[in-house]
């Protein structure tokens, strides 16, 4: 069962405008579908290709990156190898899993040179420093981001492209879906919110007749992946980042869902590439959010590493890393997820995947709190701040998560007044159907992929 990928178009986006003057780098978590993508792509858009899998390589390939001087023997050396004739601008080469052999990606400026072929690399983990320390980067390198299938591809897997286009149209209307067709949307939701968008968990729970046990199976392996990646790449702070690692579920049902950095190390230095939470972030196993400490001026600028909120990259693993086997081999929390009747777990998911859905679109992700000293508590808690993008006229945008129906609005009516200059859309992501009241717009969850 092949997925449709969105990222396909850019890549043929970038195969027909750079005209082999640069290679494509795709970087993504593990099992995130990369590989796929780019075979996929180099037996739909290639007279032939070549994919060097450096998980399973010869030494004979991997020695060959040694020495870049005489490419004839090079490209000679992998046809044969590959037993793969290679066409002059007709051909594909495919560097998979590169930052397991730092010399290939350090040799794509003399192959981009060379200009016979194209080249395609994909990486999981390959911003860490130990991966290209020695190595000098290319330049001659395009760069990607992979994510887990976004809602739009999981509603186009599920079959559902015209529910997809009716969302769309609603949207640009601003007016809500039919109630049946609202129910149904919300539906969907919670499946891809319970699969996640790992693709063999997808497949998973397709072909077995939308079987969440069978999608369960399939993400446990993944979790497993990380787990061995985290043993064998995080090196001398492993048993930091495997304690944060395990321990994300814990943060995100606690009230303020957020870690203070500087209580993973009494040396704690934010300058510091190689802290636990940087690693995680590289690795695009998780994404994370960070507090702005005065919106008024810029997110960015006023970004506090201190104060971070960690979410899982794919809300699936999330639902798998949070809750045993035994808890889901009943179906019992599938069942109150679906007919949402789990409190605030429910709530920690709707949050992660909000998060996951603003990071595939591009978003860095902050959030804002303000402690008032007289009530000893918070009396301005967002979930997310997004920027209008704008260096002219800056304007922020605050969002709150709400899995339950029923909820208040005091928060951002607060937000409104303490930054109102600055406060450009107000947006509240609920479970019911779309409204807008009170300069505050109220989305479901499933119209997020056209609405930000």
């Amino acid at each position: 069962m092949e997925i449709q990928r969105d990222i396909y178009d850019y890549i043929l986006n970038w195969k027909n405008n750079t005209t082999g003057t640069k290679a494509l780098l795709i970087e993504g978590a593990r099992r995130i579908g990369k590989s796929t993508i780019v075979e996929i792509f180099g037996k739909n858009e290639y007279k032939s290709y070549i994919m060097i899998d450096f998980n399973k390589a010869s030494r004979k390939i991997i020695n060959l990156f040694d020495d870049m001087n005489n490419l004839d023997i090079f490209f000679q050396t992998i046809s044969l190898e590959y037993n793969t004739r290679l066409y002059p601008r007709e051909s594909l080469i495919i560097f998979d899993e590169v930052q397991k052999c730092p010399k290939a990606r350090e040799s794509i400026k003399y192959l981009v040179k060379d200009g016979r072929y194209d080249y395609i690399e994909t990486g999981s983990l390959i911003s860490i420093k130990e991966n290209v320390e020695g190595i000098t980067l290319p330049s001659e390198e395009r760069k990607i981001k992979m994510y887990p299938l976004n809602f739009q591809e999981f509603l186009r897997f599920m079959d559902e492209e015209l529910l997809m286009e009716y969302i769309s149209d609603c949207w640009e209307k601003r007016i809500p879906l039919d109630n049946k067709m609202h129910i149904k949307a919300m539906h969907l939701f919670k499946e891809y919110m319970l699969v996640g968008g790992m693709p063999q968990p997808v497949i998973a729970f397709l072909k077995n007749g939308r079987d969440f046990a069978a999608a369960d199976i399939e993400k446990r392996d993944i979790l497993d992946l990380y787990r061995d990646d985290i043993k064998k790449s995080a090196k001398k702070y492993k048993s930091k980042v495997s304690a944060i690692f395990e321990n994300i579920p814990g943060y995100l049902s606690s009230h303020e869902k957020r870690v203070i950095l500087s209580s993973i190390s009494d040396n704690y230095d934010p300058d510091r590439y190689d802290e636990p939470f940087f690693w995680l972030d590289d690795s695009m196993i998780c994404n994370l959010c960070y507090k702005c400490n005065d919106p008024n001026v810029g997110l960015a600028l006023n970004k506090n590493d201190a104060f971070v909120k960690c979410y899982m990259g794919d809300t699936g693993l999330l639902v798998s890393l949070a809750f045993s086997e035994n808890e889901l081999a009943n179906q019992e929390l599938y069942k109150q997820i679906m007919n949402g009747k789990l409190s605030l777990n429910e709530g920690m998911l709707y949050e992660n995947m909000i998060a996951q859905m603003l990071v595939s679109k591009g978003k860095k992700l902050y959030f804002y709190t303000r402690y008032n000293q007289e009530k000893h508590r918070n009396d301005i808690e967002t979930d997310f701040l997004l920027s209008n993008e704008s260096k002219t006229n800056y304007k922020v945008n605050p969002i709150e998560v709400k899995s339950s129906k029923n909820y208040t609005t005091k928060s951002l009516k607060r937000f409104k007044e303490v930054f109102g200059k600055k406060v450009d859309n107000q947006m509240i992501i609920h479970p019911k159907i779309f409204s807008a009241e009170d300069n505050i717009t109220k989305i479901p969850p499933y119209m997020v992929w056209v609405a930000l």
